[in-house]
């Protein structure tokens, strides 16, 4: 028997039955060594003439599924939202690579078969406002810049959101929220995402001062420190952009609980967003410093992190390591820890007088050391005609990033 490469069909069928003769050949014989050298020269040809394709990445998800017997339901924690899911096995909207990475790590499904996207390499995700439960809540609050109607932005919603959400392009940033705890109403993730998207369109194309971490210390929380005493949007702003910070106000969406948030965007900058949620000029100053505590101190060591902050949460504020560093740098930063320390052990009980006479020495709003005195006692009673309730909304009316 000769044995060659096989060009074509004859010799490819020749060598199948040759195979077959020499399946019972004895261990360690010629035939042996035979069958061996034609497996080589078959599998050869039908990898090159009979290729097996490569699974499309939803048939190996159903095939999963069934493997395990799981719903739809449990792919949520893996694609996301529940209408996520629907369009995703539907094929009417294409995996993320975040969704690739979960479904990778939580089912085992190999990467190379969820990458697989034949036909459709340059296809755009298919958006639907049914995917975003929240999506007339977007429109009423201006995420969409000229879409005052519902109605007409749902007609366009599959280029609204595309334009919304290409903004994140492929980063798979690492979101910190910190309502975890099952005392606490779930965070809706895919909202977050949608705020911080809109934030990251309004200051697109902003070009601002490459930002550097020393400034944070030298100048820049003297120079907001200050400003407390007389709340001036564009001011705060101008401060801001100075020293290479993005600075947006933004509606906070249902279910976020979302005080302000921190991350980098594309161009390197640090951006904090706020929210307003709680009109008040105690939380609007401890927010602003907690957000630029995370930049100077955690965003400047990994800009894939983007934190979203309630900062009104006993049990949020304590959560974790992050939250514990950003609420000492903004304490601290507003009110020198030594000059605190004095204050409390010397001033019981906390009067209205006192309060004003301490904030004015330091030439701050007196909301800031009420705002802390009302915290810290967890006493929520007191102090109410210095927090600067019902202000903060009003100086930001005509704001615009």
């Amino acid at each position: 028997m000769i044995i060659k490469v096989l060009k074509n069909e004859a010799e490819y069928k020749q060598a199948l039955h040759e195979a077959e003769l020499l399946m019972d050949s004895k261990p360690g014989s010629t035939e042996e060594n035979q069958l061996e050298v034609l497996s080589v020269l078959i599998e050869k040809y039908e990898d090159e003439h009979y290729p097996i394709e490569m699974p499309d990445p939803i048939s190996a998800i159903k095939f999963r599924m069934e493997q395990q017997g799981l719903k739809q339901k449990d792919l949520v924690p893996f694609i996301g939202s529940q209408p996520k899911v629907s369009a995703v096995l539907n094929g009417k909207r294409e995996l993320s690579k975040e969704m690739i990475r979960k479904l990778h790590d939580g089912l085992g499904i190999p990467l190379e078969v969820l990458m697989n996207r034949p036909g459709s390499e340059n296809t755009e995700p298919d958006f639907s406002f049914a995917d975003y439960p929240f999506f007339n809540e977007m429109v009423k609050k201006g995420f969409f810049p000229g879409q005052n109607s519902v109605r007409e932005a749902k007609k366009n919603a599959q280029s609204l959101l595309n334009e919304l959400f290409s903004v994140l392009g492929d980063t798979d940033v690492q979101l910190v929220y910190t309502r975890k705890s099952s005392q606490l109403q779930p965070t809706d993730v895919e909202a977050l995402k949608a705020w911080q998207a809109c934030v990251l369109q309004r200051v697109k194309g902003v070009s601002l001062p490459t930002f550097s971490r020393e400034i944070v210390q030298s100048s820049l929380i003297n120079e907001l420190v200050v400003q407390s005493k007389k709340i001036n949007p564009d001011k705060i702003k101008q401060t801001l952009n100075n020293a290479g910070i993005h600075f947006v106000i933004l509606p906070h969406l249902e279910h976020t609980y979302l005080d302000g948030a921190a991350f980098i965007n594309n161009t390197g900058n640090p951006v904090i967003g706020m929210t307003l949620r709680h009109d008040r000029l105690d939380n609007f100053w401890f927010t602003l410093f907690h957000e630029l505590g995370h930049i100077y101190l955690h965003l400047s060591q990994d800009s894939t992190l983007s934190f979203f902050d309630d900062t009104e949460s006993v049990e949020v504020r304590s959560a974790d390591a992050y939250e514990r560093e950003a609420n000492e740098f903004s304490q601290n930063a507003m009110i020198p820890y030594k000059k605190w320390q004095d204050f409390i052990s010397s001033s019981r009980p906390f009067t209205e007088s006192k309060v004003k006479a301490f904030a004015r020495k330091l030439g701050i709003t007196p909301a800031i050391p009420a705002g802390r005195l009302r915290y810290e006692s967890q006493n929520y009673s007191g102090l109410n005609k210095l927090v600067g309730a019902h202000c903060v909304r009003d100086a930001f009316e005509d704001y615009e990033v």
